[in-house]
């Protein structure tokens, strides 16, 4: 055991050390703890919610799909456009930006058909590929299906990083109702050698709910087998027409805000 006259004097080093950090902490002003410049840049917010910012890159508001080409000959996008929706044309394949993004905020809202039928994946299958990196399905998958009362396997149900993560909640309205995604898609980064350097990080909201949080992404979506990095740049984002037997979703109100690069 501890002697009193060592413990007195435990204590009074301890007393000591707290007496100094007081008068240290008095001593500092304020304004050495603020931070003034850079000052962030200002973004007008959208009057209602879900509305692009006023920073933010419009790639479908109702009207056309000028923003848009088919994936595989970049030929214009050939869904149709009607009643301020756009709905997927199976026979004419995916559809990407024109434009190439890295890092960014993305929103876009989407529906299942009322009268949908079918069971598991083949109900109301699409998907948002938030790096294309080639022909077909080649790139990053969050998957689109009706997850409402529809049992799938959990890494491919709706918000699902296909094959990968599984929601951490299932967040889907029934169909008829539009839903909303919210993605925040941090793009790999690869070395001079090509190698993975960094790995891409997804971030979703469905509905407003949390289901992936900064979920780091193994590669690219594949169907069979394990995900893997090949070396890319800036990537058009994609929309997929499933090829599964049901009725095409429809999709609106989507934009893209390009975000400053990760330290």
């Amino acid at each position: 055991m501890k002697s009193k006259s060592v413990m007195r004097a435990s204590a009074l080093l301890g007393l000591s050390g707290l007496l100094v950090g007081s008068l240290a902490l008095a001593q500092t002003k304020p304004e050495e703890t603020e931070v003034w410049k850079p000052t962030p840049s200002v973004v007008t917010p959208a009057r209602e919610a879900g509305g692009a910012p006023s920073d933010a890159l419009v790639l479908f508001d109702g009207h056309n799909l000028d923003q848009w080409v088919s994936t595989n000959d970049k030929s214009p996008a050939g869904w149709t456009v009607a009643g301020g929706v756009v709905t997927v044309d199976k026979t004419r394949g995916n559809i990407e930006t024109k434009r190439a993004f890295r890092d960014y905020q993305l929103h876009l809202e989407w529906r299942i058909p009322a009268d949908i039928t079918g069971a598991g994946q083949a109900r109301g299958n699409s998907g948002v590929f938030l790096a294309s990196t080639g022909p077909g399905d080649h790139g990053y998958e969050v998957q689109i299906v009706d997850s409402y009362e529809n049992a799938t396997y959990v890494n491919g149900q709706a918000a699902s990083v296909y094959k990968q993560h599984p929601p951490l909640a299932n967040a889907s309205r029934k169909p008829g109702e539009w839903q909303a995604y919210d993605i925040v898609w941090r793009a790999p980064v690869f070395g001079a050698d090509g190698a993975i350097a960094r790995p891409a990080t997804v971030t979703v909201l469905h509905n407003g709910v949390l289901v992936q949080d900064n979920a780091t992404v193994a590669g690219e979506t594949v169907y069979i087998g394990k995900p893997a990095y090949k070396a890319h740049g800036a990537a058009p984002i994609k929309l997929q027409a499933h090829g599964d037997p049901s009725a095409p979703i429809s999709f609106r109100n989507i934009w893209v805000r390009e975000i400053p690069p990760r330290p």
